[in-house]
């Protein structure tokens, strides 16, 4: 497992631009294509791989402030490198655009560290776990009762036995779709598969509370995503009180900062990151002690086979969104993605890094940047 120290010698990035399969909304978005922004870092005759979902904007970021912080760095030390980043964005903003830039070059950089050394990202932290969980995420509002039907049944059929879909439709103005939805969803899976939702915080305090009572008494749900805005953590703390499921939110942080209040508020049973914002594996596995020393669960958002290598290596890990849009777009971008077999993703032992690699013909083809 040794190697000799490198410098890095290039950082380059691309923008890709991936059509939804069909028009796609949740609670308070609409939209009908993902931005995928790919970094390679490339030192000690290796190059590492990572990307974030945000918009193309993050590749000039890349280029024009981080790529000249990183190049010449030493290929081990990431942490330092990751600081470096960090003090180079002050200016500009670390929240947004600048996190997801640094969270794609850091996850570069950890790739490139187990390439050099030759073990799977995974081994070189420790394995804490000898798989992820996942669950299979979408449901979208704008889809109709067939689609909706259809895509639950695919990931139920595929062994996974935790399922999520979207509600709180047009900012919580058709609470009754969203209920006979919700009705339907558990109907198609049965009464054996957990059952999850996620509002995107549409909701109202209030209105969260009356929706996640019904939804709980007549049909299980047992999580309950963003009923109102993340950054209502006094509104997250009521509905967590007040409903049987467990309240979940996280997604949107960028740093380790934001996770803090959040956690020690008290307003979250689990509390979400996401790898591709919130500071790359750097910043997850920050997040992860943080969540840990206060006795509370992780869960990986989104980004699945990027996820994989760091969410086996958390105790407090309860589960990974296998999300339908940025599965499909991995599956199509990436060698090397991981099936959910059994309802769990097992990242390689036998492949350096995360063992993935990019299509460039296939990739090329939606490349906008």
């Amino acid at each position: 497992m040794s190697a000799e120290r490198a410098a890095v010698t290039s950082v380059r990035a691309a923008a890709y631009t991936i059509p939804t399969d069909q028009p796609e909304a949740d609670g308070t978005l609409a939209w009908d294509s993902t931005v995928m922004v790919v970094v390679h870092v490339a030192g000690g005759g290796h190059e590492g791989l990572g990307w974030t979902y945000c918009a193309q904007a993050a590749k000039t970021v890349v280029d024009e402030k981080l790529a000249g912080v990183v190049t010449g760095g030493d290929v081990f030390s990431v942490p330092a490198q990751h600081e470096a980043m960090v003090r180079a964005c002050r200016n500009m903003g670390r929240p947004g655009i600048a996190a997801c830039a640094i969270s794609a070059v850091d996850v570069a950089l950890w790739d490139l560290k187990a390439r050099c050394l030759g073990v799977p990202l995974a081994d070189l932290w420790g394995r804490a776990r000898p798989d992820v969980p996942v669950y299979g995420s979408g449901g979208f509002t704008t889809y109709d009762d067939e689609t909706t039907a259809a895509q639950l049944e695919g990931w139920v059929n595929a062994g996974i036995p935790r399922v999520k879909i979207k509600i709180g439709e047009s900012w919580g103005a058709r609470p009754e779709r969203d209920l006979a939805r919700v009705g339907l969803a558990r109907r198609v899976v049965g009464d054996d598969v957990e059952f999850y939702v996620d509002a995107n915080g549409a909701y109202t305090r209030k209105q969260a509370i009356r929706v996640g009572r019904q939804m709980t008494d007549a049909h299980g749900v047992e999580w309950f995503e963003e009923p109102v805005s993340s950054d209502d953590l006094a509104g997250l703390r009521e509905v967590r009180d007040h409903c049987d499921a467990d309240v979940a939110a996280g997604e949107y942080g960028y740093s380790v900062e934001y996770f803090a209040p959040m956690i020690g508020s008290g307003a979250v049973d689990c509390i979400q990151a996401d790898a591709t914002r919130c500071g790359g594996f750097t910043g997850w596995q920050a997040v992860g002690h943080l969540a840990a020393a206060n006795g509370v669960q992780i869960s990986g958002h989104c980004a699945p086979n990027l996820h994989a290598h760091v969410a086996v290596c958390a105790a407090n890990l309860r589960h990974l969104e296998y999300f339908h849009d940025h599965s499909r777009i991995e599956g199509l971008l990436l060698e090397g993605t991981l099936p959910p077999e059994g309802g769990a993703l097992v990242p390689a032992t036998d492949r350096p890094g995360l063992g993935l690699s990019v299509r460039d013909a296939v990739a090329e083809q939606y490349r906008t940047a």
